[in-house]
């Protein structure tokens, strides 16, 4: 059996495997949802690569499998590019494919590394120590390099596996480590015989076991009675909203469901659900803040603001809040690059131009201040991108007894996108202990509970409102406490300690 393994990689079958490995990675996300091929998948890319002497190969191979990784998993930004950015269809085809070719860099560098720095370590030490830490290290590095793009980070993927157990403790980071760390154990069983292969076998029956474990500790507690909450799905399409002529029917047809549910505690409308600045739609808002004051209710409204406090003009993605006949902004902290602003744009501005890309010009809030008060409860929002970014996220906490989410997924069309949009969700309820509520254009609208299940959705591409009861909880997680240092501290010292073992090996 190893024999054969080993006779599969040698030659270019070796790099073929890799590709398609990394492009079977995506169907352990949502909707998929089929967690353990992410083991298989990583596990046969250890192999490959720690049985390669040629670190070029190594390099090669470790690329092409982030090839066919982010290649299927990030391909529906072509479709933001092309149906409401304007794009042509083969600019947005290879600005997609340098995303993916600059993307798939991070998972080249955890084989290439291992192999160039720690090549005197066994490959026990190197799978065990090395190659779970440097995954982790690229991993988080990627989630804040040039604003960062942490979207299908692996963690993600173990929504639903015993591995859940450890969001709470060390987010979705400390859940990758355990990802890649059972994956190093599988390839270790293949190596292993007598009391070492029974001591990898329960290494990794251990941290399945005391991950699942985990689950059923109660990290916060309930905090008042339940609250309803409605969030209003308009459903109106993304070419559409902001043409003058659609501004009012737009405004009608949200204000018309709102009144429909009066008896909710808090009702929410999507990312610019409202399709004008909130200097020409005050007076509107004003009135619907009263009668939301006089039926109890508090309102979450998202719109564009523009600042005129200064002598030049700022735009914000903002959130409006209708509380007690008060208004309170959340204005939008982290911006999507060139998506909402143009990062380098002294340098960029001409070649953009060139090209024809549209692009937004939003201000970034100087201060990220996320949490709103809406019906004598406190909660944290973010609007849309800014969920996949966990240590943002718990900005909010513990202050928040619940968790927001306003967003436009729209901008994904009918591809992976959303799905993977709502698992991200899924993971800041269950790093924070706190239930999220998940509000969209044109779905997937959702109440997630405190430990991350779905409590109730909406339909894709319809109008919908979707009404129900959600839990507000107190208290704080660990990695409400201590976001993401301690996983990258363990990362750190792990490659240290493999590099001191490598010294003193290479000197014996």
């Amino acid at each position: 059996m190893k024999k054969k393994l080993f006779l599969l990689i040698q030659d270019w079958r070796g790099e073929v495997a890799a590709l398609i490995l990394g492009g079977m990675v995506p169907i352990a996300f949502a909707p998929f949802n089929l967690f353990p091929v992410v083991f298989i998948s990583i596990a046969a890319l250890f192999y490959i690569v720690d049985n390669t002497s040629d670190l070029r190969r190594v390099l090669l191979r470790g690329y092409l499998f982030g090839l066919g990784y982010f290649g299927l998993g990030v391909s529906w930004v072509s479709i933001s590019m092309v149906r409401f950015g304007g794009m042509s269809l083969p600019l947005s085809i290879a600005l997609t494919a340098l995303l993916v070719l600059f993307l798939s860099l991070y998972i080249a560098g955890v084989g290439y590394l291992g192999r160039k720095f720690f090549s005197q370590l066994s490959a026990r030490l190197r799978l065990l120590l090395v190659y779970p830490s440097l995954w982790v290290l690229l991993e988080w590095v990627r989630g804040w390099l040039f604003t960062g793009f942490p979207w299908i980070d692996i963690g993600y993927s173990q929504v639903l596996s015993p591995l859940a157990g450890l969001f709470p403790l060390l987010g979705v980071y400390g859940v990758t480590f355990a990802v890649v760390m059972c994956a190093a154990c599988l390839v270790l069983l293949l190596y292993e015989q007598g009391k070492m292969l029974a001591k990898v076998g329960l290494l990794l029956v251990c941290v399945l076991v005391t991950s699942g474990l985990l689950i059923l500790v109660p990290w916060a507690t309930p905090f008042g009675q339940p609250i309803k909450v409605s969030m209003i799905q308009g459903n109106i399409p993304q070419e559409m909203k902001w043409i003058p002529s659609q501004r009012q029917p737009t405004i009608d047809l949200y204000t018309g469901l709102t009144r429909q549910h009066w008896d909710s505690d808090i009702i929410i409308w999507p990312e610019t659900a409202l399709p004008a600045y909130f200097h020409q739609a005050e007076d509107f808002l004003r009135q619907l803040a009263r009668e939301a004051h006089a039926n109890s209710t508090s309102m979450l409204i998202g719109l564009p603001y523009m600042d005129f406090s200064n002598d030049e003009r700022r735009y914000f993605n903002s959130a409006v809040v209708l509380n007690n006949s008060e208004i309170q902004f959340y204005h939008k902290y982290h911006l999507v690059p060139f998506g909402e602003y143009v990062p380098l744009k002294w340098l960029l501005g001409d070649f953009l131009g060139f090209l024809r890309i549209p692009m937004a010009n939003f201000s970034r809030s100087e201060k990220h201040e996320p949490v709103v008060t809406m019906s004598g409860l406190n909660g944290a929002v973010s609007i849309c991108y800014e969920d996949v970014f966990g240590e943002e996220v718990i900005n909010g906490l513990p202050v928040a007894n619940f968790l927001i989410n306003i967003s436009n997924d729209a901008w994904f069309g009918d591809s992976l996108a959303p799905h993977q949009h709502l698992q991200k969700a899924q993971v800041r309820a269950l790093e924070t202990a706190r239930p999220m509520l998940r509000a969209t254009n044109n779905g997937i609208s959702a109440v997630i509970d405190h430990d991350g299940n779905i409590m109730k959705t909406s339909p894709q591409f319809k109008e919908d409102v979707l009404t129900a009861e959600f839990q507000p909880m107190q208290g704080s997680t660990l990695y409400v406490l201590l976001g993401n240092y301690p996983i990258i501290l363990i990362s750190g010292l792990m490659l240290l300690l493999a590099w001191r073992v490598g010294r003193v090996v290479s000197t014996e």
